[in-house]
């Protein structure tokens, strides 16, 4: 109970504003943790300075839009201390244009809700480095710009992908599309790619089907590239810690594109699909941007498509700092349910994997990238 109580005193003494933007006014942060605190600086970058930390502790940053006054304080970012004097990156200012940042900072990844009927998600704790990812999907507008540049620049596509509008997700690509498409996007802008034919890194993966190993991706170079499913996760989680959805336990069509069904005792529904989407024929996805971001500033990180992931698809979880997965699989992964099916995929601990071959109208991508190294 002692512990306990300094967590709240710690959190209600600790209160401060780093943003002010035209569209969103003032975010506050404040720091709860099992030792008294002290902000220090706040930079003109993002980063938050702070002391008398207890190394081997974990203190949680929360943030929350108003005060004084405000009471809807929410988790942002965990942070496991080794030094008294830490330094954190909270938000970027500028980042990569339609992209958002995730702070650095440890989660519980997997079913930590507990529900019975996910059974390849067992819990482990993980720590991820700061990333960049983007904000929503990408559309089929976008795709379409990249693969016309890349086509004519030596890239060879398995599918030429879809769309019901340009400003709704490509669909029907598969995952050596996505991989290449992210090398592409990131030569048509001048940055170095990220994948490669093999480990010593040296020819840019550009054409044919082949099973990408970890050691054949610069993880360091500012370029385009999928998630792995750590990050995947600790993005779609938005900070919260321990919910159902991005945005907490229960789940309705107001939220996100699936096919309600009111029989999950954790869906509002209505039943049926999303009415944002049906119009025209199948496939229903909505507009990227339809439903309110989550903490991060993301977008439908459930429903509406789902995200292929880099990792190949294995379990338990290997955990530790910044897990990408095995070196070698039979399927790879995604994640975030889609327009076409129920809410239980939707769940953010739901996993799914197929042949990195397939396509399908509820299946597409996000990209990310990692901080100037």
């Amino acid at each position: 109970m002692k512990m306990k109580l300094c967590s709240i005193l710690t959190a209600l003494s600790l209160i401060v504003g780093v943003r002010h933007a035209a569209a969103q006014g003032a975010q506050f942060f404040r720091i709860s943790g099992p030792a008294s605190t002290k902000i220090t600086a706040l930079r003109y970058d993002g980063t938050m300075v702070w002391s008398n930390a207890q190394p081997g502790a974990t203190f949680m940053i929360q943030t929350t839009l108003r005060v004084p006054g405000g009471t809807n304080w929410v988790d942002y970012v965990q942070i496991p201390t080794t030094n008294a004097v830490n330094t954190n990156l909270l938000m970027a200012f500028n980042p990569p244009a339609g992209m958002v940042l995730i702070p650095a900072g440890s989660y519980t990844m997997g079913n930590s809700i507990g529900d019975g009927d996910i059974t390849d998600a067992g819990t482990v704790g993980v720590y991820v480095s700061a990333f960049y990812m983007d904000s929503n999907s990408v559309t089929y507008g976008f795709w379409q710009s990249v693969y016309n540049w890349a086509t004519n620049h030596g890239y060879t596509f398995d599918d030429a992908g879809l769309g019901k509008a340009s400003n709704h997700p490509v669909q029907t690509v598969n995952w050596y599309d996505c991989v290449k498409w992210c090398n592409a996007r990131s030569e048509m802008a001048g940055l170095t790619p990220c994948y490669y034919t093999g480990a010593s890194q040296t020819t840019v993966y550009r054409t044919g089907d082949m099973g990408l190993s970890n050691s054949w991706v610069n993880w360091t170079v500012k370029g385009y590239r999928l998630p792995t499913e750590a990050e995947w996760e600790k993005a779609a989680r938005g900070g919260l810690i321990g919910q159902r959805f991005p945005w907490g336990d229960i789940i309705s069509e107001s939220r996100a594109s699936y096919d309600g069904n009111t029989a999950y005792t954790y869906d509002l529904g209505p039943n049926g699909y999303n009415p944002i989407g049906i119009f025209g024929a199948m496939p229903y996805t909505c507009p990227v941007g339809s439903f309110a971001p989550n903490g991060y500033g993301l977008y439908d990180m459930a429903g509406n498509i789902y995200d292929w992931c880099w990792d190949w698809y294995a379990t338990p979880y290997a955990g530790g700092t910044d897990p990408r997965g095995p070196a070698s699989g039979t399927t790879r992964t995604f994640r975030g349910g889609c327009w076409s099916l129920n809410a239980n995929n939707d769940r953010t601990a739901a996993r799914r994997n197929f042949a990195a071959t397939t396509v399908g109208d509820g299946l597409g991508f996000r990209c990310v990238m990692s901080p100037s190294p």
